[in-house]
This record gives structure tokens, sequence and C-alpha cells, in this order.
């Protein structure tokens, strides 16, 4: 608790710096509240009978696919180290190999591995450091799997990760769909590896999400074909796993299904906090966000975009500004939403949940919201033509709705219509937070 504590700290001093007393204020009162709402957060592993439920399953499959895992090391604490080991050499599902590619200083880990005396831990050792990029494509080099996972050294992975990455596998192939990659919830944990908190609990693929934050991040899989063909690139060390999905997920901003990106909604994955970890202390590795900033502005480029990335808040938090309008650089966005004015002082989305209500309501305006979603462009089903600009073409039928909500129809029910039309056209509606007037 104690080095939890210190690390909160350590945020709230390093927000002050960078935003002001105020904007602190704001965030630190929300973080207290999320905290406490967190409070009930337990992790609870499958019972010892649902894993053997898992286990026979698992062996009654026909032609189940071999999984991957890369481990980029250097340095690594041992005790991390059999940590990661005996999570994986735990899993439900039997059929996966680990590569692990070494650029330590010594031979500890490898003595450490092969005391396991399992075949399907593969130690190599690199000659010289390449750095986090370099080192996973050493590893890549080594991977027999038809999906690669990524694991950091000192994290771990929940005993049923690679049976639910399995078995969303093998639900989207029945519905004639090869994922590019799936992706699951995570949680942090204490650096004992024994006390769970902070769960992130994910979205679906959100296009403008991901072009906003790496949400995506653990735990990940990717087709290994695809991961060899794009590699990590050494330049984006820090957000090379970022650089990596925004690359993967590229052909979903040219009309490619986004049912090939796949959510397993459990948490699988453990995100180890201690001192120098970005989960722990995020100024540890500010080079990790500039790194992010420049990847997505690469990214931007290699779309053809006029963009321009630039930091929120919130370190490792984009906006993308777009030169000069997202209507006119963007040709899969249709819409253009943005809030409605705030009422007493709390946020007004203007978007409309799936079932009804709307996202983030009565947030205090000052605050972020849920891993600062609240402050983060993102794709929505349907927002409220009143504060929405839309292309050209769809002016005409654009106009019309909004004369019908002044004629006093309902203006939730005409905006979820005319969302409605706008993405049957195969159109997107991004949602921009910054309530810059329209």
């Amino acid at each position: 608790m104690g080095n939890r504590l210190a690390a909160d700290w350590k945020r709230t001093l390093s927000y002050f710096r960078r935003n002001g007393i105020s904007a602190a204020a704001w965030a630190a009162a929300e973080r207290l509240l999320q905290r406490a709402g967190q409070r009930g957060y337990a992790y609870v592993p499958p019972s010892p009978e649902e894993q053997e439920r898992q286990r026979k399953e698992a062996e009654e499959w026909k032609e189940p696919p071999l999984l991957s895992v890369a481990v980029p090391a250097f340095e690594t604490p041992p005790e991390y180290m059999n940590a990661l080991l005996d999570s994986l050499q735990a899993q439900t599902w039997p059929y996966w190999e680990l590569v692990i590619a070494d650029a330590g200083s010594t031979d500890a880990l490898r003595a450490l591995t092969e005391a396991r005396r399992d075949p399907r831990i593969r130690y190599r050792k690199l000659s010289v450091n390449l750095g986090l990029a370099g080192n996973t494509n050493e590893a890549l080099k080594e991977i027999r799997g038809a999906y690669t996972g990524l694991l950091d050294h000192d994290d771990l992975l929940t005993p049923d990760a690679l049976y639910e990455m399995a078995r969303a596998l093998r639900e989207s192939r029945k519905k004639g769909i090869d994922p590019v990659f799936l992706y699951s919830d995570e949680d942090k944990c204490d650096s004992a590896g024994e006390r769970f908190y902070e769960p992130h609990f994910k979205p679906d693929l959100n296009p403008d999400l991901l072009l906003s934050n790496n949400y995506i991040c653990h735990f990940l899989m990717l087709e290994t074909e695809t991961f060899r063909r794009l590699k990590e690139r050494s330049g984006y060390d820090g957000a090379q796993d970022y650089d990596l999905v925004l690359r993967a997920a590229a052909g979903v901003f040219s009309g490619g299904p986004e049912e090939a990106f796949v959510h397993v909604p459990k948490v699988l994955y453990h995100w180890r906090c201690h001192e120098s970890s970005t989960a722990s202390n995020p100024e540890s590795k500010r080079y990790a966000y500039e790194a992010g900033r420049r990847a997505l502005e690469d990214f931007c480029a290699a779309q053809g975009w006029q963009a321009r990335a630039e930091d929120t808040a919130h370190l490792g938090f984009y906006r993308l500004g777009y030169q000069p309008d997202i209507l006119k650089v963007r040709k899969d966005v249709g819409a253009a939403a943005q809030p409605l004015p705030p009422r007493r002082g709390r946020l007004c989305s203007g978007i409309y949940e799936k079932d009804g209500g709307m996202r983030y309501a009565g947030l205090p305006a000052g605050f972020s919201g849920y891993m600062h979603r609240a402050v983060l462009a993102q794709d929505v089903e349907a927002a409220d033509i009143r504060a929405m600009r839309v292309r050209p073409e769809l002016e005409e039928e654009f106009g019309k709705a909004l004369e019908a909500v002044k004629r006093g129809e309902d203006p939730e029910a005409v905006s979820r219509a005319f969302c409605e039309s706008v993405r049957k056209k195969g159109l997107r509606i991004c949602w921009l937070p910054d309530r810059k007037p329209l």
C-alpha cells in the first residue's frame, strides 16, 4: 500500500507540474473517487473444477492451434522470471510454446529456464541488446505457433489466458473470420504478484479511441504471419506495441472488417507494478509516451492524413489535430459530433448508448472519466445531431433531420435514426470531446 501511495503522490505532483493546480485538484479528486469505486474488485481465478474442465476440453479439440508467447528479457530479476514461468506452466491450454530472447549480461535465465525441463520453454541468448523491439523480433524468429502473444518479462498470465484466446479464435473461425489479433482485459498487481487492483475493462475495437490511446495493451495475441510482416520497429521503443497495433489495425480505416479484431472481455493479464514500471510510475518512462506520439503521427502520415498528434493532460493519451478538418481528411468519417453544452457544471456528452441513456452524462466537467475516455475521441453508434457536422453528401439528409427536431420531434429518436443511416453507408460517427464551438 505504501508503494501505491507513493506512486499516487508522484502522479499528482507530475500532473500539477504539467497542467496546473486546478487541473491537478480535479484529477486527484477523481482518482480518489475511482479508487473508492474499485475497492470491491478482486481478481478471482477460475476454480480448480473449471480449470480441470478447460484442460479436458482442450484435450478433446481436433487440430488445436499452437499458441506462442514471446518474451524479450533484459536483466530480469530471477523471481519475476520464475513467476512468469509458473504462470505459463499453469495454463489450462496445454498447446503453447514460450520463446525468451535474453539480452542480459549473464546466463542466469538460461539456467533458470533449463531447470524447468519443459520442451515448450525455449531460451535464446542474444549477443547484443537490440532494445525492446529488436529483442522481440529475435524471439519472433523462433516462433512456430499460428498466433503470438506478447508478455513483458515481469508480468503474469492468468491460468485461463491461452484457453480463452483459443476459444475466442475458434468462435471467430466458426463465423468465417480469421482474426488479425485478439486482446483481453487486464489488471495490475503489486511487486509480489499477490494483490490485484485497477482492472482495465476494455471496449470492443474502437478505431478512433485507438488513435487516442493504446487501450489494447495486454494481453495481445497477433496472427504470427502478420506479426512477421510488420515486425516491431526500434524507432518507437517504449511504444513499440502501440506502433505495431496501429499498423495491424490499419485496414479498418479503409473498410476492413472490425470483426477481425477480437476483444475477449476477461482479465487475462496481470501488469506488475514496481518502482521502475510504467504501470506504477508513468514518469519513469516519459520517453515511451513521446514515442507513442511519434508512432501515431507516423501512422497518420502512412494513411495520407494531414494530422498532428498532441499530448492531452494525461500521459499516454493523445489528441489528433486534423488539417484542416477531420471530415476533409478522413474518408471513413461521415459525421463529427461534439458534447452538448454542460448542464450545471456536468457533462452532457450527446452520445446515446445502444441500450438507452447517455454516455458520461452527469460527469463533473473537470473529470475525465474511466480511463480518461470522456476526454478522448472515439467512434460512437449514435450522437445528438444538434452538436454535429457532416460530410457534404450527407447535408441534405442532415438538414431534414435538424428540421424535424425544430418541429418538436424527439431529438434522441431523430438523432438515432440519422446516425443509423450514416453507419449503413459504411461511415463512422466520430465524437470529438474538445468542446470547441461548431
